[in-house]
């Protein structure tokens, strides 16, 4: 082991008297010495500091020592600096020397340092330093040491405003002969500063709290950003070398079962492979299965069909679970129809999507039969998984375009390629060790008797589950370490979209197999999807399975966790498996191409694949054992620690028969030997060393009511093992620093977020001494990670590991490094974000997949019984030479919570300690062992075994006696607590707290009633004896226990929750006064299981008490208080400053007050309560008739802390006051912040408005703090419609010097009146275009006419910029997502971003083609046909997709409403809904300031004295109020009926009144259209909550519950945003878009002007109007009924309403026209959304004029339409049949059509016979009627489901038009030829002639101009006909040329035509060819018509060759006779 030391002696010729600090860094790591006090010439440091190394020290590296003058309030100023080169120390390992130092001018100055360095460099196994070590030094300050950060205390740079980097190369001089040594100082030095530059604008302010935290920890010797300030988390952490930091939270996490819901719809399938199916989905998850109706022959089938799975199980069960989507064909009651293709994924990958969710996905459909087939088709769904408390958000379900890009649009995870190969999944089992009995023996001892022979109780077998489906290996009959040598083969897509692979070892019994223990592997941890990445690969290495204790019993109770479910408690057995992937080459004809799990068998692997087995060596030591639970408290207790099987006595290791042995041959058994040297006494290398596994017993001893401890005192016992396994350290060490460099980060961003939550200075500075440290972590990680890389046994993932591991830390390193630079002020909150997924990926990285030494167990024995445990990862007390690779536990003392194994551990059993154990612990190899001790406190003397042998010199101890010990006394500040856990029925507890210290507990009094007690109380802990060294103690006290318990009249306290805190100590010779006394009050939060329970506000401090006794100690002051008897209170210097205050409170009344036992609540009373004052309302007389208080305001005056975040909580309690003086507490609630509701004065000063006043609970909010305007041009829809001019705000300076109104153009808002002019222009000059462009006769108009127009246009229209407005947050977040990476991968590659950004955006071009495809669609569709509303003709209303209440801060700007709580708090892990302990609620205000106010306020006229800070509030008498509800629709309702549907209405309560809309209930529908209005009348305050609920109707028995959601109307009615009646966007008198308040904007706005005390409105010439100070313009003429115009003032009232939020003072946005989404609940379910409702609400009040009817929402009714289609001709169709006689090809065509979800009225045409070419002649007519939603393109179809359905049901299906051509047959079934289908709205013009029509026009579909039936009204033209071939492929099977002719209902009364070729409007017969006459009645015909069509060629080839044949003849035959006669010359 290298390291360097440094001993800093002295520094000599200092100038001035004071404190000084030296810092001395080296490699980047500084240590700083202590603080040498008031020293006047020299200063002795006599310090030394360690640099452990693990690289050998280079000649040029530098030392570097910095002398300071140590300030405790500002910044250390530096002296001088002095820097070498260490050369000289890396040639001879020492050097002294003394050197002058420099300043920051580079001059040498006098003072000089003195130091001694040596460097050791690596020589044998174990570092030993040499003799010569400084001997005289104390403990070496190594653990406490700092990184070096770049700023010191205050904000300034190191030293005098300079950068170190100047000081650094003033040191150049000094040693000239270094050249290279010089150059890197330089370089050093230009990095350091041009870091420091960003600093200098920050001020140099510390808050007086800081530094005495500063102060506190380590005397102030750390740097503030790297100090951590983890005061709130429990444990102060600058915890020294000696102790590691206790885990809080005692309760397992996972195991719990939790509720989900999987919400799946099935939209459509397309591309189905297959000819005419009858296609089925099923949706399967687990074990459940559920399918959607049958489609009749049709390829695309569209569903549309929602099912929801309910599950109840603990999380990590249900993200295994497989979510399978199959189609299936031809399925029936009788048969179970054939599979077409499947889709797998688990349930995790859904919820690890953002929001949790799949939307609109297309999952591609693979065969698992046939691995080369490729994709068989899609499904368009939504998945969606739902935990309790999760809401998803849904994107807008309203006329969707259908998503046609399919592969734009897969069912993926990001970053999966879409073409997935088919891969082979190995895991290979080995062999197994260590199994458990299964078995009883008693059958053993029969069987024996019997047979005679010894069996092992065991048959293991091993099960591997992945992707649902499982195999298993052989079973290994009666073997305690069975062999398989099996591989189990998966086939499976890959990357799977399935995270874990389960393997689990089984006992095969007759009767039922159990498990013995289960291995999850994560697939995501086994490869790397990067570039860089690999595939799946793990061992060959020994995975670890625990679960429960080894004993067996035939009823096993903690079986589960076996089964894998919840934390083992016990080591079960280690199994050897390795995990290989292959991607399957498809093309390769030997490939089996089913996907059946397959077992193949292996051959052996050697033993040293593994790794070579090393000796390792286990200590523990138990230095105290207190707070032992009092039912185990009476029998003598023992501690057992095991370690595999390995010190396991009871029920370890189980011996393997010896027949077996003998067999196997001599290697199993020497192996076998060794894993079973457990704790039998066998000579070893070591002399006898047997095993100690376990403490000696002993009787607890009573510590007080709850709690037992063991007189341990001064006599340690200790424990030590020795084990054998393969050495894997290097596996666990690269864990080990990851973790480290985790908790670092953890620990420092808990700090960064807690200085933001308590508002102190600079968080960005600590944020940078966070980033700092990760990345000077990384590189360590980087420098240590890459040693002995070919060590025995490192499997391939190892390898890979390491290398993904170190690219990905260097990259963290880097980016940290980055990101430091960019961390500003305001950028704080987003760099946090980033930095914490690097703590995520920290953590991911960190966790080893292949497991190497099994974990070690802890467990407390009571009478041989296994009573409670602790499990410890062996890694964390993993010993090595190297610091960072240690584990954090090692070699340090620990407090271990023992807790119930299994379930017992769940819930308040949980929770109770059953132990705390302060244990030390030390693991590593036996030849290392030599300091197992050193961690130890230490002042102790061994006791060896008692046996004597040859080795005892080396023999590790078997107890510990201390000799040192000190006394001290503990001090604990019990100050207050606040927000605790409600323990009693009456909603409240009475809290007292319990302090455990040591083996002593003292409690505080009891506080009755209340949930946030301050005790105010002082415990002494008087004689506290604490063994060991005074200074390590200083630096490392042990830790104090604080458990809360609430008090019960009757049986045991009951548990409240536990926190741990750490003293602040003071030994004998230190002085008590600042920095570090008295210590401040801190928050430490209390846990209660894993949920907080509260925080607890306390001080505790450790005194040494010296020879003289206590007399010494700092004076305690007796009890002050005479009533309070010998309480102490919390003395003064701790108790915080308080000072007055006066709180004013504003009593509403109360509402919705629940019966308390079974009484009503009739005179209720409100009493508030804060630091022990208060005030009580009014008592309300009759709560029925009134329940509003009749004094509005009262205040009380308090002593409150001048730190805010000291302020107790606010007690509101809720007493009903009974007959003779009884008072009853109805519930009550704390106010745990009073932060909310302090007033601060307003700003007189700035002008600026937006900032104007701001009172925390304003009734004059900011405007920011409201709900943000929308006012970017592009967006806002209310833009388009506003009027054009500019919009003139003018601002008074000061009005009564200049009378003249200065008009200022207030650029934004005239920017975007500009654009929008713009926007209408443009569309204008479009629109000319576009009628140009398009054909004579084509013609239409765009405008919307406005009788069409509805109030639905103006909703979808809304809908569509919704989604624009969404789309356009999207793509912005992104944009900067892209634009930060970009700078940072440039700041990184130094390269220009501007490059970058090139090359990014690219990349990102590629992406957005895809997208942009759409678009491009839509673009050219408009040009012809597509329906584009211009958005500036549609007023439009704002849809929230969330409630109006998130909108509007729930409405409470003035008013807000307190929940009151009674009951006893829920104990779920999920913190169970305290919905059901809410009695009522409380509505009111507070306000809270400093005495005296400033006297401006009530000076200001109309200030009414009696309501104090409430000015303005309208009075609380009751009103009279008519509530208008409108219930637009509702989507995704959770289905209440079997078939997966449910028959939704609408029921309305407010008060009395209930309106049901049972009759109207929408059948079997899941997503209901209701568009209704009701009106009822209510009386506020008395009827205020409105419940619209949905229902679900049942023929027979009640209708049930489907969701509800409450709205309280008071809230809204009162509140200053006006949720009376939302403005409109533009003001008409009729129309679609008329007023509906019955007061008009002008009046409304009078009424603002004056309630706020505004000057205004003043109505001015030329369309002006001035409100304050502003002035706004707009039209002046309105149009009525008959188009005449009219002078008003409407329009400029309006325009100032809709940009009221820029009134000052008073402005804010008011409630526009609106539509709120509202989540439904229900009760059953807590938490979990059933559904969503769209509606809104008015209300008007009956003293005003009555408003006009209700706005007519009713749904649109579908328009009749028929669709008329002709279909003329077919050509080139394939022909199926053989002609009878002459073997021809030839088809009987005829031609099929119905539109889609009407395949019941298919129509057909007639036969034409004997087609030969292909050719068809119809002229046959098709006549469909439809009903059409214009709006949503949807036909609507309304019919019974089945012949048993009680009524019709709606169906919404696109209108699809399909055409089919088939050939008849007379015998069997008829032959499917091909088809098209046609989506009327968007289908490619068809071809002029047959010859034009082709495949393309279906293949290119995107890129071909469309057009629509509904506008082009006729069409005729040629389409293809096409099927898919055996391959695949799309083929052209036929041509048809049809016309579509569309007419409404109307007109096809006029003029009606007839089906086929009938009257009217007849069509004319085809003229078909004379062939198709039956054949036989005129062969002849028919023949020449065959033979001569088909062989005409051949014919008149073979006449040509018989005449040419005939020639030759006779050419022969006369040739002769001519020949004769002219040889004889006839």
């Amino acid at each position: 082991m290298m390291a360097l030391m440094v001993h800093l002696k002295t520094v000599a010729h200092l100038r001035g008297k004071g404190d000084k600090i030296a810092k001395v860094t080296f490699r980047g790591l500084s240590f700083y010495s202590r603080v040498a006090e008031n020293c006047e010439e020299m200063a002795h440091f006599n310090e030394t500091f360690r640099w452990p190394i693990a690289s050998k020290l280079d000649g040029n590296e530098m030392l570097e020592i910095q002398v300071y003058n140590y300030s405790k309030v500002f910044s250390n100023r530096l002296i001088g600096t002095f820097c070498m080169v260490l050369q000289k120390v890396a040639e001879e390992g020492h050097l002294e020397l003394t050197d002058t130092l420099i300043d920051d001018n580079n001059t040498s100055i006098k003072t000089n340092v003195t130091i001694e360095i040596r460097y050791q460099p690596m020589d044998g196994m174990v570092g030993v330093w040499s003799d010569g070590d400084f001997l005289d030094v104390p403990d070496d300050r190594d653990g406490t040491f700092s990184f070096e950060t770049d700023s010191l205390l205050s904000g300034q740079s190191h030293g005098s405003g300079t950068s170190p980097g100047r000081s650094l190369h003033g040191s150049i001089p000094t040693f000239r002969k270094a050249g290279k040594g010089v150059f890197s100082a330089m370089k050093l030095g230009k990095i350091k500063s041009s870091r420091d530059d960003h600093k200098k604008d920050e001020p140099a302010v510390l808050d007086m709290e800081d530094l005495d935290k500063k102060a506190m920890r380590l005397a102030g010797m750390l740097e503030p950003d790297t100090i951590s300030l983890a005061s709130v988390t429990a444990v102060t952490t600058d915890v020294s070398n000696k102790r590691s930091k206790p885990d809080i939270k005692m309760e397992p996490s996972s195991g719990r079962p939790v509720d989900y819901q999987i919400s799946i719809t099935v939209i459509e399938a397309r591309q189905l492979i297959g000819l005419n199916m009858d296609p089925v989905v099923c949706v399967e998850i687990g074990d459940d299965k559920k399918y959607t109706s049958m489609k009749e022959s049709t390829n695309c089938p569209y569903y549309n069909e929602y099912f929801v799975f309910d599950f109840h199980v603990p999380p990590h069960v249900m993200f295994d679970k497989i979510i399978k989507l199959s189609v299936i064909h031809s399925k029936n009651l009788l048969r179970s129809g054939t599979l077409v293709g499947t889709f797998k994924m688990d349930v995790g990958t859904v919820y690890s999507q953002p929001e949790h969710q799949f939307y609109h996905k297309w999952a591609i459909l693979s065969d698992p039969d046939d691995v080369t087939a490729g994709c068989k088709g899609y499904i368009k769904c939504d998945i969606a998984v739902v935990g309790k408390g999760d809401n998803i958000k849904t994107p807008h379900k309203a006329n969707e375009t259908d998503e046609d890009d399919v592969e734009g649009n897969l069912l993926l995870p990001e970053g999966i390629p879409a073409e997935r190969q088919w891969a082979r999944f190995y895991v290979k089992i080995f062999r197994a060790e260590g199994l458990p009995k299964m078995n009883t023996s008693i059958m053993a001892n029969v069987k024996k008797a019997f047979i005679g022979e010894n069996r092992d109780l065991v048959d293991p077998y091993v099960q591997v589950h992945f992707a649902g489906q499982k195999g298993k290996t052989s079973v290994q009959k009666s073997s305690y370490e069975p062999i398989w040598n099996e591989q189990i083969i998966f086939t499976e897509l890959f990357p799977p979209l399935c995270k874990r692979i389960k393997v689990q070892i089984r006992d095969s019994d007759k009767v039922n197999d159990v498990a013995i223990g289960t291995h999850f592997i994560d697939l995501r941890k086994i490869s790397n999807d990067g570039d860089k990445g690999f595939l799946p690969t793990m061992g060959p290495a020994w995975v670890n399975m625990y679960g429960s204790t080894r004993q067996y019993t035939l009823m096993d109770e903690h079986q589960d966790l076996n089964d894998g479910l919840g934390e083992g408690v016990s080591f079960r057995a280690r199994l050897l498996l390795s995990v290989a992937v292959e991607i399957l080459d498809t093309t390769s004809p030997e490939i089996i191409s089913s996907t059946e799990v397959q077992v193949e068998s292996v051959s052996n692997i050697s033993e040293s694949a593994t790794g070579k087995i090393e000796e390792f060596f286990l200590f523990g030591s138990f230095l105290e054992a207190t707070m032992i639970d009092r039912k185990i408290g009476d029998k003598p207790i023992s501690f057992e620690i095991t370690i595999g099987n390995y010190g396991n006595q009871i029920d370890g290791v189980s011996k393997p028969s010896s027949k077996k042995k003998k067999k196997d041959g001599e290697n199993e058994e020497e192996e076998s030997e060794l894993i079973q040297n457990s704790s039998e006494d066998e000579a070893d290398e070591d002399g006898d060393l047997v095993s100690v596994s376990s403490t000696p017993p002993m009787k607890p001893v009573i510590t007080d009511r709850n709690y037992f401890h063991l007189p341990y005192f001064e006599k340690k016992p200790c424990i030590y093992i020795k084990s054998w396994w393969q050495d894997q350290r290097r596996r666990l060490y690269n864990s080990n620093m990851m973790d480290k460099i985790a908790d670092k980060l953890e620990e420092g961003l808990n700090d960064v977020q807690e200085i933001i939550k308590t508002e102190k200075a600079f968080p960005e500075r600590r944020l940078r001494g966070v980033l700092e440290e990760l990345s000077v972590g990384c590189s360590r990680f980087v420098c240590l990670a890459n040693k002995d890389v070919n060590q025995a046994g490192r499997t391939k993932l190892d390898r890979e590991r390491l290398k993904s591991c170190m690219r990905e830390m260097d990259s963290m390193g880097q980016q940290a490094k980055q990101i430091r630079t960019q961390v500003k002020k305001n950028t704080v909150r987003d760099k946090l974000k980033m930095v914490q997924n690097f703590l995520q990926k920290l953590r991911f990285l960190a966790d080893e997949p292949q497991h190497s030494i099994p974990d070690v167990f802890i467990w407390m024995m009571n009478n041989n019984k296994r009573i409670a445990y602790a499990r410890i990862p062996s890694k964390d007390i993993l010993y090595s030479i190297v610091d960072e690779e240690t584990g954090k536990d090692c070699g340090k003392v620990k407090a271990v919570f023992l807790k119930l194994p299994g379930k017992k551990g769940f819930g308040p059993a949980g929770w109770t300690v059953q132990a705390k154990l302060e244990l030390y612990l030390w693991l590593g190899l036996n030849k290392q062992r030599k300091d197992f001790l050193c961690g130890l406190p230490n002042g102790f003397e061994e006791i060896k075994a008692t046996k004597t042998g040859p080795g005892l010199h080396s023999m590790p101890p078997v107890g510990l006696v201390y000799d040192m010990k000190q006394v001290f006394q503990l001090r604990a500040h019990m100050y207050q607590a606040r927000s605790l856990f409600a323990a009693d029925s009456s909603g409240l507890s009475d809290p007292f707290a319990r302090v455990f210290f040591s083996t002593h507990s003292q409690v505080t009094e009891v506080l009755s009633e209340t949930l946030c007690p301050t005790w105010d109380q002082l415990l002494v802990f008087d004689d506290v004896e604490l063994f060991g060294e005074a200074s390590e103690l200083r630096d490392d006290p042990p830790i104090i226990v604080v458990e809360i318990y609430d008090q019960d009249t009757v049986g045991k306290a009951e548990f409240i929750g536990r926190t741990f805190a750490k003293p602040t100590i003071k030994m004998c010779d230190e002085h008590y006064g600042p920095p570090r006394f008295p210590p401040q009050l801190e928050y430490f939060q209390i846990y209660r299981g894993n949920c907080t329970a509260g925080e607890l506000l306390a001080a505790f401090e450790l005194l040494q008490i010296g020879q003289g006794g206590r007399v010494d100690l700092p004076p305690l002051e007796g009890p002050t208080d005479s009533e309070r008897g010998p309480i102490l209170p919390v003395p003064l210097g701790i108790r915080p400053v308080l000072s007055r205050y006066r709180i004013e409170v504003l009593f509403w009344g109360l509402r919705d007050l629940k019966r308390i036992n079974l009484a009503q609540v009739d005179r209720p009373r409100v009493d508030i309560e804060c630091a022990g004052r208060g005030v009580q309302s009014a008592l309300i007389q009759n709560y029925k008739k009134n329940p509003n208080f009749s004094t509005l305001v009262k205040w009380f005056e308090v002593d409150l802390p001048e730190n805010e975040l000291l302020h107790p909580p606010l007690n509101i309690r809720v007493v009903d006051c009974r007959a003779f003086g009884r008072y009853i507490l109805v519930g009550s609630h704390a106010v745990s912040s009073l932060r909310r509701f302090i007033y601060s004065a307003p700003d007189k000063t700035s002008n600026n408005w937006a900032t104007a006043a701001k009172l925390m609970n304003g009734y004059m909010v900011l405007t920011n703090g409201g709900p943000q305007p929308r006012s970017s041009p592009s967006l806002s829809p209310r833009s388009f419609s506003r009027p054009a001019g500019d919009i003139v705000v003018n601002m008074d300076g000061d009005p009564p010097v200049r009378k003249m109104d200065t008009v200022v153009k207030l650029d934004a808002m005239s920017d975007a009146v500009v654009k929008v002019d713009m926007i209408e222009e443009e569309s204008d000059k479009d629109k000319k275009k576009k009628k140009k462009k398009k054909k004579g006769g084509m013609e239409e108009e765009d405008e919307p006419d406005e009788s069409v127009l509805d109030w639905w246009s103006k909703y979808f229209a809304s809908i569509e910029t919704l989604k624009e407005i969404l789309r356009a947050q999207e793509a912005a977040q992104a944009e900067a997502e892209e634009r930060e990476d970009i700078e940072i991968a440039a700041e990184t590659a130094d390269v220009k971003p501007d490059e970058l950004l090139l090359k990014g955006s690219k990349t990102k071009e590629r992406g957005k083609e895809k997208k942009n495809s759409k678009d491009k669609r839509k673009g050219q569709a408009a040009d012809g046909s597509e329906r584009r509303p211009v958005k500036a003709k549609v007023d439009e209303l704002v849809v929230y997709n969330k409630e109006l209440e998130s909108e509007y801060g729930n409405f409470e700007d003035w008013l807000h409403t307190f929940n009151l709580y009674r009951g006893k708090a829920g104990d779920d892990d999920e913190h169970a809904l305290d919905d059901d302990r809410i009695v009522g609620r409380f509505k009111g205000s507070l306000c809270i300031y400093k005495l005296p106010v400033s006297e401006e306020i009530t000076r200001e006229a109309g200030f009414d004295p009696n309501m104090g800070m409430f000015q303005s509030i309208p009075h609380n008498d009751p009103v009279n109020v008519l509530v208008r509800v409108y219930v637009v629709r509702a989507t995704d309702l959770h289905p209440a009926d079997i078939n997966g549907k449910a028959d939704p209405y609408v029921v309305i309560k407010l008060g009395k009144s209930e309106v049901k809309d049972k009759e109207n209930y929408i059948s079997k529908q899941l997503n209901p259209v209701f568009g209704k209005s009701f009106d009822i009348e209510a009386t506020f305050p008395m009827e205020s909550m409105l419940t619209v609920s949905v229902y679900d109707w049942d023929l027979v028995g009640t209708d049930d519950l489907i969701g509800e959601t409450k709205i309280d109307l008071e809230n809204r009615f009162y509140s200053k945003f006006r949720a009376t009646c939302g403005i409109s966007s533009s003001y008409s008198v009729h129309g679609y878009n008329s007023w509906r308040d019955p007061m008009k904007p002008s009046q409304i706005l009078a009424k603002l002007c004056k309630d706020g005390k505004i000057d205004g409105p003043h109505y001015g010439p030329g369309g002006k109007v001035k409100v304050a100070n502003r002035i706004f313009t707009a039209p002046t003429e309105i149009e009525d009924e008959n188009g005449l115009k009219k002078q008003t003032e409407e329009h400029l009232a309006l325009t100032v309403l809709n940009h009221w939020e820029e009134i000052p003072r008073v402005g804010c946005k008011l409630v526009p026209e609106h539509v709120e989404t509202r989540p439904l609940l229900n009760l059953d379910k807590p938490g979990i959304e059933q559904g969503r409702i769209e509606m809104w609400v008015d209300m008007f009040p009956m003293d005003m004029p009555a408003p006009g009817p209700a706005i007519d929402i009713s749904p649109r009714k579908p328009k009749s339409f028929e669709l008329r289609v002709i279909i003329w001709n077919t050509d080139d169709v394939i022909l199926e049949d053989d002609a009878f006689m002459t073997g021809e090809k030839m088809s009987d065509i005829y031609v099929r059509g119905w539109l889609k979800g009407q395949q019941e009225d298919k129509q057909d045409t007639d036969v034409h016979y004997h087609s030969l070419t292909g050719e068809g002649n119809f002229n046959w007519r098709f006549v469909f009627p439809f009903d059409y939603l214009m709006a949503e393109e949807k036909i609507v179809i309304s019919k019974k489901e089945s012949m048993f359905s009680w009524d019709e049901t709606e169906y919404k299906i696109p209108p699809r038009l399909t055409l089919q051509v088939w050939d008849a047959d007379h015998f069997s079934a008829d032959d499917f030829l091909g088809a098209i289908e046609l989506d009327l709205n968007r289908f490619p013009r068809g071809a002029k002639t047959a010859k034009q029509c082709t495949l393309d026009m279906i293949r290119n579909e995107q890129d071909l101009p469309t057009i629509s039936i509904f506008k082009q009204k006729r069409v005729k033209g040629w389409w293809p006909f096409i099927a898919r071939n055996e391959n695949d492929e799309m083929e052209l099977t036929g041509k048809v040329e049809a016309e579509l002719h569309l007419v409404t209902a109307e007109e096809a009364e006029k003029s009606p035509v007839g089906l086929g070729r009938n009257e009217p409007d007849p069509l004319e017969k085809p003229n078909r060819p004379d062939t198709s006459l039956m054949w036989f009645l005129t062969p002849l015909k028919s023949i020449r018509y065959f033979i001569w069509h088909n062989y005409r060629w051949l014919i008149l080839k073979v006449l040509g060759l018989i005449l040419l044949l005939l020639m030759l003849g006779l050419f022969l035959y006369s040739i002769p006779g001519y020949l004769v006669k002219k040889m004889l010359g006839a």
